[in-house]
């Protein structure tokens, strides 16, 4: 661990520089411009997703990632308890979003971070961060057809981007990594439907865990089936 951190200390400094601006930003968007508060949660809960794709290329080890999300975590706990990140944690909020998002990093970090699997937890974060992001923001602001599935309020328009986004990021990563090959059609769909579905039953945040794993696995799966 040490070792990685001592070796790994250029690429820990460019992830983390990019998280304090992001967060600093949403502050400031949150703090003196009185943006709301659900706004500015998904602007970090979008940017942070981008993370995965940093840590890709700067070839940052899985111990790195996995004590970053243990520490993720234990600010995430911290910040229900004392509120020092409005921009995160929505005033009134039930839900443990936050928390499951550090927790999913370092629960697909420790799943496929290896060599030849690194692009499933990309896949993964880059679905939760992107689909559950947009799905959310365009639902609020044009979801016309509204319903609800075990209290949880949703709208067509809202499912549908998170199918799309989650189709998007999908087909995009096997095909830089695999290169084009027309099974990848397939398994984007089946993802895309299976992350809108775990998205549209969760409560209380879980998605945030249920989402990227499930989306993870189901991309690993047929990944080894049709290749």
């Amino acid at each position: 661990m040490f070792i990685s951190l001592s070796t790994q200390f250029i690429p820990i400094t460019i992830a983390t520089i990019y998280l304090l601006i992001l967060l600093g930003i949403a502050e400031f968007l949150s703090r003196f411009q009185r943006i709301d508060s659900e706004l500015t949660r998904k602007i970090v809960h979008i940017g942070t997703g981008n993370v995965i794709l940093l840590a890709w290329w700067l070839d940052i080890t899985e111990d790195v990632l996995i004590l970053a999300s243990i520490v993720a975590s234990l600010i995430a706990i911290t910040s229900y308890l004392v509120p020092i990140l409005p921009s995160v944690n929505s005033v009134g909020r039930k839900s443990l979003g936050t928390l499951f998002y550090a927790i999913s990093i370092g629960l697909l970090t420790f799943l496929f971070w290896q060599e030849e699997t690194k692009q499933f937890t990309a896949i993964a974060i880059l679905i939760m961060s992107y689909g559950d992001g947009m799905a959310a923001l365009i639902g609020q602001k044009w979801g016309k057809h509204p319903y609800q599935v075990w209290g949880n309020k949703k709208s067509l328009e809202g499912s549908l981007t998170m199918a799309f986004v989650s189709f998007l990021v999908t087909i995009v990563i096997l095909s830089l990594v695999n290169s084009w090959q027309w099974q990848h059609i397939v398994i984007a769909l089946m993802v895309g439907i299976f992350a809108t579905i775990l998205e549209t039953f969760s409560q209380i945040g879980i998605d945030n865990l249920t989402v990227p794993v499930g989306s993870a696995l189901v991309t690993y799966y047929l990944s080894q089936i049709y290749f």
